[in-house]
């Protein structure tokens, strides 16, 4: 039997509990009571990766990345390798998805919102339908 994570003692609070989203108008996100945090295992592709321990992936809330195998998503994955692979993240809760992974809004050690970064970069998009223009691109 594995141990009993952190990381899992969130999502299982979340999904007991509910998981309401958290607000654009909240000024420190990092602050989030279903905040979790950890170091970047694997990185799946442009808007999704794993913990190191975890067997969970989490996807990256408000980021819609090309998939590995269409135009643009081999240049998505490596942006998002490079930016996190190895990187301590603080991550958000903000839903549990249809395929059971973590959505999760988080930031770099120096406080950048990966997502931002992402579309900042020009090799992913906001997904405006989960995000409701928080960044601004809708």
């Amino acid at each position: 039997m594995k141990p009993f994570s952190f990381l899992r003692a969130v999502v299982l609070a979340a999904i007991l509990f509910g998981c309401a989203p958290l607000l654009p108008q909240q000024t420190d996100l990092r602050q989030s009571p279903a905040a979790f945090a950890g170091s970047v295992g694997r990185v799946v592709d442009g808007d999704t990766f794993t913990l190191q321990g975890e067997s969970r992936r989490v996807r990256v809330w408000g980021l819609d990345a090309p998939e590995g195998n269409r135009p643009g998503g081999s240049n998505a994955t490596a942006t998002m390798r490079q930016m996190v692979a190895g990187r301590w993240l603080q991550c958000n809760l903000r839903d549990i998805d249809r395929y059971e992974r973590i959505v999760a809004q988080c930031f770099l050690p120096d406080g950048r919102d990966i997502a931002a970064e992402m579309i900042r970069a020009g090799v992913a998009t906001e997904y405006c339908s989960f995000s409701r223009g928080y960044y601004g691109t809708c």
